[in-house]
């Protein structure tokens, strides 16, 4: 009974075949980084990214799905297909198409980057010694899989600056986020010493508060419906003043929060 029925099944050569599926995530890629690059647009004025998202979401040739503006997309498919494409592009020497697919990463990376540098920039352009609090590593919620997790590149940034990482994720252990830490390290030919050296930086907790109180900033990584529950104003008490919160995932009550005493 839970067979296909031959009406759900498309017949196509392989080409397509393999072509449809390298396409389908490179189409759903895409429209994160185009929403992601329209969020740089609207910080810098006075748009709302989410009333921009919610709007064109109404066109129904445009459709709602997969305009969540956010620190960037991770996962283990988005960027290996698209990669794919970009290869077999330039193999078949369509340079030009080439360029067009790798732009969706290159602004994938630059929305990582851009949020980094956005924290630093808010805390008085360093944050050296500061205690920096990432709540989430997985590439997103109910998962404990943070391949590509942007928090990666994120955590990198910062304690490349100096910064001291306090992590918090109710799903990926201690020991996966350094390996993950350790691993772009190391694909960066970065020396064992240095590494030992970086890794001093890095606190994994197992309980919210521990990693939340005495922070410098709260930068939200993943989109964990906890998250939201947190006792907020609880949590604004215990920090240095003035108190950060950076939502990469625009999960928070920004009203609510901005209320409290948050910058």
């Amino acid at each position: 009974s839970n067979w296909l029925s031959p009406k759900q099944i498309l017949t196509t050569n392989v080409w397509s075949s393999e072509l449809s599926k390298l396409t389908a995530n490179a189409f759903l890629a895409q429209r994160i980084s185009s929403i992601n690059a329209l969020s740089a647009l609207c910080e810098v004025t006075e748009a709302d990214i989410d009333e921009v998202a919610n709007a064109i979401g109404t066109d129904s040739r445009i459709g709602a799905k997969f305009l969540k503006a956010s620190v960037g997309f991770g996962g283990s498919c988005f960027q290996k297909d698209i990669l794919n494409l970009v290869y077999l592009c330039r193999f078949f020497n369509l340079p030009e198409v080439a360029d067009y697919w790798e732009q969706v990463i290159k602004l994938n990376n630059y929305q990582k980057l851009r949020f980094a540098r956005k924290i630093i920039t808010s805390l008085f352009n360093t944050v050296s010694g500061k205690k920096i609090t990432l709540l989430g590593w997985a590439f997103k919620k109910d998962t404990n899989d943070s391949r590509e997790s942007a928090a990666i590149y994120v955590a990198d940034h910062l304690i490349e600056d100096g910064a001291d990482i306090h992590v918090y994720d109710p799903k990926v252990s201690e020991a996966k986020i350094k390996a993950d830490l350790v691993y772009l390290w190391e694909l960066n030919g970065m020396i064992e010493t240095n590494i030992t050296q970086k890794l001093k930086q890095v606190f994994v907790h197992t309980n919210a508060n521990d990693a939340l109180t005495n922070s410098h900033a709260i930068a939200v990584l993943t989109e964990w419906d906890e998250f939201k529950n947190y006792n907020w104003k609880n949590i604004y008490e215990n920090m240095y003043k003035p108190a950060f919160v950076f939502d990469g995932r625009n999960i928070l009550d920004i009203k609510k929060l901005k209320g409290i005493g948050f910058q």
